[in-house]
């Protein structure tokens, strides 16, 4: 069926998928693996539920222009570690990101239909979503995904993004229902989530510059790598670190990889002079 005719017209790639091809759209996704009917067996247990890739830890936190997004690299399976370069945190458009926690291979299929609805949006309206109706899109996706959180395949984003209107960045958390709520100041989910609050909420002041708000998300991380083996903490021998984007009224920014490391330099230096 084309994209328009009389019996269709919607502003939203979404919605179209879900009345035309829900396969394609978060919790009707074709081809993935019923959970075993009957007990199953101890010994055959593992072989008939493999495990699943899961990310975390990822956070984020505003500084006087903006927010600060960040997470870390690695993904788990059980207790094996899957992959150490996994990317966790995406560009969804010029003003607004958004970082994965849960099944990664859900999570990162939900950024990219997001990163496509936002885009499909502003060339049938001529104009872009509003913060807040990003954030409304990201929950009705989210919200759309709960059946397939019954077989283990949770996604939970934070979204941020920057509010002209406002002329602030603004922090959007979900639970598995699809359920928005927004953070005034700082925010982190996954495994080490709970660890990377606790030190946030030690360190973050409201007048945080740019690169105060970024060291205090890598000393998050350290911390939240330091308490929980699914987190991923610097690795200086592999050259592997958090990756963090800036979201600002000016768009989205990378930080680069060398800023990492030497905020991670300077952590570990003030570490060995305490002790």
């Amino acid at each position: 069926m084309p994209l328009f005719s009389d019996e269709y017209y919607s502003s939203s790639f979404f919605d179209y998928l879900a009345q035309h091809r829900p396969d394609l759209t978060p919790g009707g996704r074709g081809g993935v693996p019923s959970a075993p009917s009957g007990p199953v067996p101890d010994e055959h247990r593992s072989a008939a539920v493999p495990p699943i890739t899961r990310a975390t830890t990822v956070l984020a936190i505003k500084y006087r222009g903006g927010v600060v997004i960040a997470g870390d690299r690695r993904a788990t399976e059980g207790f094996q570690i899957a992959d150490r370069r996994i990317e966790k945190v995406f560009k969804i458009d010029e003003h607004s990101a958004m970082a994965i926690a849960g099944a990664a291979g859900p999570c990162i299929e939900m950024a990219r239909l997001f990163q496509t609805e936002l885009e499909h949006y502003e060339k049938l309206e001529g104009m872009p979503l509003s913060c807040e109706g990003k954030a409304n899109k990201l929950g009705q996706m989210v919200k759309a995904n709960l059946p397939m959180v019954f077989q283990g395949l949770v996604v939970l984003p934070i979204y941020v993004g920057y509010d002209h209107k406002r002329g602030e960045g603004r922090i959007f958390k979900y639970d598995i229902t699809g359920g928005r709520y927004e953070e005034s100041d700082y925010y982190a989910i996954g495994s080490g989530g709970k660890d990377a609050r606790n030190l946030m909420r030690e360190h973050f002041r409201k007048d945080l510059s740019e690169p105060d708000a970024l060291s205090v998300a890598m000393r998050a991380l350290y911390t939240a790598a330091d308490e929980d083996v699914g987190t991923g903490g610097p690795d200086f021998v592999r050259g592997i670190y958090p990756t963090a984007k800036v979201v600002s009224a000016s768009g989205i920014a990378d930080v680069e990889e060398s800023r990492v490391q030497s905020v991670y330099a300077a952590l570990l230096d003030g570490k060995k002079k305490e002790s």
